[in-house]
């Protein structure tokens, strides 16, 4: 078995065992998950408790996060549930500035003494640290808010649904997948909500209630006689959204190239899982694929990924500056490199945006981590590198006196950082669909879903592979291609980048849990885009050895 095989069909199950357990909490029933949480009224008091501990302990600023995070995950294999994981975590964190110093403590009793405890704390560290700051934090000015609440625009609460209803969607579609050819098949729902309510001694008192939910499968078809086997991945996307998510009925459906069928706005799980298992199946006997130069044609769901890995990362401020290099590594696009003006990230039609207020995305909330309201700005715009990623404490190291609003946390036990906004590709401003820009592919290959990648410290050098790969020869898909992956390195790859389908194709990627940090902290990132051609792009083979 190749470890790339092993890893795709095992990836499921074990990212199960590995879900961040910092965020998860206690274990509780799924009708626990209903019970109110904490009045507004009590919290704001609660926060106030913090607020004036902090000043008078001599702190300059301070804010408070008072955070009810609940999951619900269900998980099967085949006709079995293999597990069904309610928790919920509750706590405050408080993060001061004394002596122009950072300091943050956290506590789960979240009452007067409690919070006074650890305010007290927040500030000591403040003070001890304060001896090895070099220079003081300067924030950029931010408005207060007063008290204002933000909700994710959902339909239906993933909490009002039975657990039976889950359960019986994914094995319905792991039996659509069985009947079709699959020999293995799991399955499983990750569902969030996050109840936050931020205050800080700027004047702000901002209730939050967040929702994402993530459907996924892995389908395994087997050729016993041969020896070997493939592995389709489900053809959905996390979004920030509630269960009508899944209603399926409401999916707007949109034609893939070969007969794929993609999905927006809703999800057809059993429908993707049947079309899997056919794949899965076609895979078997598909050809190999010759290594080459190639056009290609890249569907969102998965050129999301190549966006976030090539250009949400290495435009983060602080990995361009260096505070990530001990854990995550570094970035090519360099201050040096925006402040030309000039530096050509892609070719004149890549405009690239970052935007924490896009209506369905895992991003989109009214506020940020520090009570900062959240828009959109450019990253890329006509190819060019005009801005980065950067929040209170950062934008003065790039002459900037607003923050971009992208700081978060991933509960109310770690503090706020930087962190990706959405990060996507504008659609063409012309009319053009997949089907035309297949007809204008003379040697090529159309990519859809996600697949494995590789990507240097600088977010410079790659490699991405995708789900499901077809050839494309003088305006026509002739057949399923195997073993594809692609190399270039980021600017070469941008530059490339030919002719963007429009608006009517767009849809979204996301990525439920991205890592970054030290203590690693997870977050829920989107990157929308429309189908993309990039011409005389690297194809290598990855099924041969040398």
């Amino acid at each position: 078995m190749k470890r790339r095989d092993f890893v795709q069909m095992s990836g499921l199950g074990a990212g199960a065992l590995l879900l961040p357990t910092t965020m998860m909490g206690n274990s509780i029933a799924a009708e626990a998950l209903l019970a109110p949480g904490m009045d507004v009224i009590v919290k704001k008091r609660m926060a106030d408790v913090a607020l004036n501990t902090a000043k008078s302990m001599g702190a300059t600023y301070a804010d408070a996060r008072i955070g009810r995070y609940l999951n619900q995950y269900v998980f099967t294999r085949e006709d079995k549930v293999q597990n069904v994981v309610n928790t919920e975590s509750f706590g405050i964190g408080i993060r001061v500035i004394a002596n122009g110093t950072w300091g943050f403590a956290s506590t789960n009793n979240v009452t007067e003494d409690g919070i006074q405890k650890a305010t007290q704390q927040a500030v000591a560290i403040a003070k001890a640290n304060s001896k090895f700051q070099k220079e003081p934090v300067v924030l950029a000015p931010v408005s207060g808010q007063g008290e204002v609440s933000w909700k994710t625009p959902i339909k239906k609460d993933f909490k009002d649904v039975p657990v039976s209803e889950k359960v019986d969607l994914l094995l319905n579609a792991n039996a659509a997948a069985l009947e079709n050819g699959a020999n293995f098949v799991n399955s499983a729902l990750f569902m969030v909500n996050e109840q936050k309510y931020f205050a800080s001694t700027d004047g702000s008192y901002i209730d939050q209630d967040v929702h994402r939910i993530w459907p996924t499968f892995g389908v395994t078809a087997v050729d016993q006689a041969a020896g070997k086997f493939k592995t389709r991945q489900a053809m959905s996307a996390p979004m920030g959204m509630g269960y009508e998510y899944m209603d399926g009925l409401a999916s707007e459906k949109l034609d893939g190239a070969a007969g794929l069928k993609l999905y927006r706005n809703s999800y057809d799980m059993v429908e993707d899982a049947t079309t899997a298992a056919k794949q899965a199946k076609e895979m078997l006997t598909a050809k190999s694929v010759d290594p080459g130069k190639y056009d290609l044609v890249l569907e969102p769901n998965h050129l999301g990924l190549t966006i976030h890995e090539s250009v949400g990362h290495p435009t983060e401020l602080d990995r361009v500056l260096g505070y990530e290099a001990n854990y995550a590594g570094t970035s090519f696009a360099t201050i040096d490199k925006w402040e030309s003006k000039d530096f050509k990230y892609g070719s004149d039609i890549v405009n690239i945006v970052a935007d924490k207020t896009q209506v369905g995305s895992l991003g989109a909330v009214g506020y940020d981590d520090e009570g900062v309201p959240c828009k959109q700005w450019d990253i890329i715009r006509n190819g060019v590198l005009v801005n980065y990623q950067a929040i209170r404490d950062q934008v003065k190291m790039i002459d900037q006196n607003e923050s971009h609003g992208c700081c978060y946390a991933q509960s109310w036990n770690d503090v706020q950082f930087q962190r990706m906004p959405n990060i996507s590709l504008e659609a063409g401003k012309e009319a053009y669909s997949v089907q035309q820009m297949i007809k204008d592919v003379e040697k090529g290959i159309y990519i859809a879903g996600r697949g494995s990648y590789s990507i240097d410290q600088q977010r410079y050098n790659f490699q991405f592979g995708g789900t499901v790969f077809y050839e494309i020869k003088d305006g026509e898909i002739v057949g399923m291609l195997n073993d594809v992956a692609y190399q270039s390195n980021t600017q070469e790859f941008w530059n490339s980048c030919a002719k963007i389908c429009d608006q009517s194709d767009y849809r979204l990627f996301g990525s439920f849990f991205d890592g970054k940090g030290q203590p690693p902290q997870v977050s829920a990132v989107s990157h929308g885009s429309s189908t993309t051609r990039f011409n005389g792009i690297n194809v290598i083979n990855t099924g041969r050895t040398v």
